[in-house]
């Protein structure tokens, strides 16, 4: 890191840091009580602050893991500074807990960047600006700021990644199990660490098999039909080498294991969800993927809606209409067939899903339909910024990307966060004027949000709780 970089890196991570505790501060004011999860949350860590580690509560569905670290950090904490009990597990102070790992997440995310995009055309400006835009991406910003698993999910599943990027594949798989101890789908985020490295040794080979075919003068045009079957046919063939096998398997093991102990849980428990299974079964909701390319496009508009994509995106529809007429039914059928209202989206108007639904797709019962356009749109320049990357790669972050939304049958745009971030990460880093029209956007989002959670407050009927808007 350059000097004028480290002195950029500090100022923004010290300026965050203020203004978080600032933020943080206005909201325990206004909001002191536990607020909605948050009232599972926090008498369990309570429990586990009293030492009552038999205590649960039946209606958590994720791993203890949130307060476990709660009690590691505090416990000595409270010990050092001479706290009493009453301050040492108090709503607030679990909160923090959250704080402190927004600011690993800063730093974590930096160094991502800085591994992910080491061209020299690349600023270290733009690496600051982009890792100060993504640490207030406002659906992560928001839950930093209650005791919500969300920030120390995204804690581990950034540092194993980081992990496996430096080749530390045990030590990643290590904090692969931390992250899984906050929620059990980050097991989907350790596999996708395991499958970069596949990913990467296919490459190797896939570029080997392209230079003999060049010599060969047998090369297939690229994006055809013909280079796609070649892939497949390569994939298969690599696969069915037991040398190769044997050496993803040697390079992979600690991945390996945790996806071992990920089933052996499963089995074990039953399911994926501990506790309270009524409202979280998994589905087929296929209809999800267009969610989230939507919530892609929003959160990203600088960049996936310009000008320039559109056109190219009419001029790609034109060139390959037939393509584009299969993926419509195909997408029409998947609306029809699969989509999958949960209970919890009609029935809390607290949070902006439920609004967006009522206001948008219960308007009529055609909307559903007319919105597939725009979803194929969104998927489009969603896949077009990936073009950088080789294919190997795209098909392990689509896997994960399915399988980290698609059997979710709850619209949660928390499960959207991990998927969005490490997009975020891989695609090539854009213009400043960009950034700053992105953090900009953040910003004012984030202002909104927190006006509306703070100052816009509600009641429900003969119910004296004050209730309030979140994400």
């Amino acid at each position: 890191m350059e000097r004028s970089e480290a002195y950029f890196f500090s100022a923004a991570l010290s300026c965050t840091f203020l203004a978080a505790c600032l933020l943080f501060s206005a909201l325990n004011r206004q909001q002191r009580a536990p607020y909605m999860d948050e009232a599972f949350h926090v008498p369990q860590a309570q429990a586990y602050c009293e030492g009552r580690f038999g205590q649960w509560d039946p209606m958590i569905t994720t791993l203890p893991g949130l307060y476990l670290v709660s009690i590691g950090v505090l416990k000595p904490a409270a010990w050092l500074f001479g706290w009493s009990g009453s301050i040492v597990c108090s709503t607030g102070m679990l909160r923090f807990i959250n704080l402190l790992f927004s600011i690993g997440n800063f730093y974590l995310l930096y160094l991502l960047f800085c591994r992910i995009h080491q061209k020299k055309a690349v600023s270290g400006f733009q690496r600051i600006l982009s890792t100060l835009t993504l640490a207030v991406f406002p659906v992560l910003y928001f839950f930093t700021f209650l005791y919500y698993t969300d920030t120390g999910s995204t804690f581990f599943s950034l540092f194993a990644y980081l992990m496996c990027l430096y080749g530390n594949h045990k030590t990643s798989a290590l904090l692969g199990f931390c992250g899984f101890m906050f929620r059990q789908t980050n097991i989907i985020w350790t596999v996708f660490c395991g499958g970069n490295v596949i990913a990467e040794k296919l490459s190797e080979a896939w570029k080997a098999e392209l230079l003999k075919k060049k010599e060969q003068k047998s090369l297939p045009p690229k994006g055809s039909f013909s280079e796609l079957t070649g892939i497949f046919r390569f994939l298969l063939e690599y696969v069915t080498s037991l040398k190769n096998v044997s050496t993803l398997v040697l390079l992979t093991w600690p991945y390996i294991g945790m996806a071992v102990v990920f089933f052996a849980f499963v089995f074990l428990n039953g399911g994926i969800v501990v506790g309270d299974r009524s409202s979280h079964e998994a589905c087929l909701h296929f209809p999800q993927i267009f969610y989230f390319f939507s919530f892609a496009l929003f959160f990203s508009f600088p960049h996936l809606m310009t000008p320039s994509k559109i056109i190219s995106f009419l001029r790609s529809v034109q060139r390959h209409w037939l393509q584009f007429s299969i993926l419509a039914i195909v997408s029409l059928f998947l609306v029809w067939k699969f989509t999958y209202v949960h209970k919890y989206l009609l029935a809390d108007n607290r949070h902006y899903p439920f609004y967006l639904w009522r206001k948008l797709y219960q308007r009529h019962e055609l909307v559903k339909y007319v919105l597939v356009p725009v979803y194929i749109f969104a998927g489009w320049s969603f896949t077009d910024t990936l073009t950088s990357k080789n294919v190997f790669w795209k098909m392990v972050y689509f896997v994960c990307l399915l399988a980290a939304t698609v059997p979710q049958k709850l619209l949660e745009f928390r499960y959207f966060i991990l998927p969005y971030v490490m997009y975020k990460l891989h695609v090539p880093m854009p213009s400043l004027l960009k950034l700053f029209l992105e953090l900009a956007f953040y910003l004012l989002i984030n202002a909104v949000t927190f006006h509306f959670f703070l100052n816009k407050t509600f009641q429900w009927p003969n119910n004296e709780e004050l209730q309030r808007f979140m994400w």
